[in-house]
């Protein structure tokens, strides 16, 4: 079992900055996916960012390549995404998840954490 806890949503300015935390517990996954998703009100649950924690490597929805980082920290077993430049229709539940396969795809994710709330105000 992997245990997801996301923590760093909150009210941001349009254009202002902020960055999410997804801190894991439970069993190693050094060769898993984690990934973030939002879902705004209304509207399903969208792919944001990934990374291969094994290999770092780093995957992007294309609205928002050029303002959100996804970054992992092996010794803290924490993955981060710093938002940049953020905008209105960022506005959204942010949900932290997890899974032992490379894939981007909602339906083939195990492991999620209960989400943080992030409002862009305009």
């Amino acid at each position: 079992q992997v245990q997801l806890v996301e923590s760093g949503g909150g009210l941001v300015q349009a254009g202002g900055s902020l960055r999410l935390s997804c801190a894991a517990s439970g069993r190693t996954f050094s060769s898993y996916t984690v990934a973030w998703f939002r879902q705004a009100p209304g509207r399903e649950r969208e792919f944001v960012a990934a990374i291969i924690w094994l290999g770092g490597d780093t995957y992007y929805t294309d609205s928002v390549k050029g303002r959100f980082t996804i970054s992992r920290d092996n010794a803290k077993r924490t993955v981060y995404l710093q938002m940049n430049s953020l905008k209105s229709e960022d506005t959204a539940v942010y949900y932290c998840a997890a899974d032992p396969r490379t894939t981007m795809t909602r339906s083939d994710y195990n492991y999620w954490g209960q989400g943080t709330q992030v409002t862009v105000s305009s």
